[in-house]
């Protein structure tokens, strides 16, 4: 379905249409159909998402005999049904985060085949300070300060997985926060980055900030700006700057062999905000969901000074076996326990009922030769692949004080398990 806007031809009409080319509105000139000629001189066909935008620059510039359409195919003609009350039109303001978007969460991510044939075409920077860039795809870069500290800094945005706009800012920022925890360090300074549909109503966006802000006040950092641009979906996240100290800094892809491998929070988001859209997820698994990825990572990765961590990443649209995959990188290979994994049972039932999300099966894709799953239960493999929103930390820690670890960070994350380990490269990368 097409929105057409016609209106009368006269010389401020035709600059009027000018001044919509000039603001970038998508709107193309079409001949006149014969079915809405008369009175038309001007005859604009609109994309959905500038609609009210053109409609309020032509009222503005008070255009005469302005007519809004729908326009369908009907068989081998098109049909035009003309909506009447254009002011009631132009105030319906759009309610619902979900219907308005085509995917949310980390599953609207690019998947990991297509992202590093992108980053391999860029050039890459040397600078002696520039301790950790994007060529090892880790989570966050790091610069070197002095010789005591680094800044680390980072940056994450996505669509909404949930329709509660305060619920969905709380989300995002936790999920924007954890590349640095994950990197050893602490948040200072988060900046706001905000795409909003001009026809939303902004009390959603006020929500959707005022969410991200007390993640980042329980984070205690400082928000101190950001920027918004209208879009056609909303979109929120941060830019966040931490510090950490140089002899702490953390790694995804330096773990040790011998090492174990925790995972601190369930798998199973990703399918559970499926559930959600397709309007099958029960109510208590949504909320299950939504309190693992509004928590800050923050509280485990406090837990891992004084312990022997070689690498650590978090879990967040590739998956944890495209996680586990960046881990190993060339060193080493990692060895799973699939029944030890920690999952959301719901999650379980939704992938055995064959509930998929495309970014699974992005991620299935990517690791084909590279994790042999064929053994797996199908719900287990799906979990396995299934992309996380804010999900916990992979932590590689000496098998030696693996146990102490857990115990620890179980005092808040009572999910964490040993999911692992770490051994010398063998001819899988990934084993179960």
């Amino acid at each position: 379905m097409e929105y057409i806007i016609t209106f009368k031809s006269t010389n401020r009409a035709i600059k009027a249409e000018q001044s919509l080319l000039e603001k970038r509105i998508s709107a193309t000139v079409l001949p006149l159909p014969s079915q809405i000629r008369e009175g038309c001189g001007i005859c604009l066909r609109v994309s959905p998402g500038d609609i009210r935008l053109a409609l309020g620059l032509l009222t503005e510039k008070n255009i005469e005999g302005i007519r809004l359409f729908f326009r369908e195919m009907a068989g081998s003609h098109y049909r035009y049904d003309e909506i009447k009350d254009i002011g009631g039109f132009m105030e319906q303001k759009l309610s619902s985060l979900l219907d308005n978007c085509t995917s949310g969460g980390c599953g609207a991510k690019i998947s990991p085949g297509e992202l590093s044939k992108l980053l391999a075409g860029l050039p890459v920077f040397y600078d002696e300070n520039l301790l950790v860039g994007f060529e090892s795809s880790d989570d966050a870069a790091v610069y070197k300060l002095d010789e005591k500290r680094s800044i680390v800094t980072t940056a994450d945005f996505f669509p909404p997985m949930v329709n509660d706009p305060k619920t969905f800012g709380k989300i995002a920022a936790a999920n924007a926060l954890s590349d640095v925890y994950t990197m050893g360090a602490r948040p200072v300074t988060a900046i706001n980055l905000v795409c909003f549909p001009q026809a939303m109503d902004l009390v959603i966006l006020k929500e959707i900030l005022l969410g991200g802000a007390e993640k980042v006040a329980e984070a205690s950092a400082v928000l101190c700006g950001g920027h918004s641009i209208y879009d056609k979906e909303p979109k929120y996240g941060l830019a966040v700057t931490g510090i950490v100290e140089n002899d702490k800094i953390l790694r995804n892809n330096t773990p040790e062999p011998g090492h174990k491998l925790i995972l601190t929070k369930p798998l199973g988001t990703g399918l559970i905000m499926a559930a959600l859209r397709g309007g099958v997820a029960s109510e208590a698994a949504v909320k299950k969901a939504t309190w693992s990825m509004e928590r800050l990572n923050k509280y485990a990765a406090e837990k891992l000074t004084g312990y022997d961590v070689s690498a650590c990443t978090d879990i967040t649209g590739f998956g944890l076996l495209a996680h586990a995959l960046e881990m190993a990188s060339d060193r080493v290979s990692i060895v799973i326990y699939p029944n030890e994994v920690p999952y959301f049972e719901e999650a379980y039932q939704y992938a055995e009922a064959y509930l998929m999300t495309a970014a699974g099966q992005r991620n299935r894709n990517h690791l084909a030769g590279k994790a042999d799953v064929g053994e797996l239960p199908f719900a287990s493999q799906e979990l396995l692949f299934d992309p996380q929103t804010s999900g916990g930390l992979l932590i590689s820690v000496s098998s030696h004080q693996s146990d102490e670890l857990l115990a620890a960070i179980h005092d808040g994350d009572p999910s964490a398990r040993i999911i692992g380990e770490v051994i010398k490269r063998d001819i899988d990368v990934i084993l179960f």
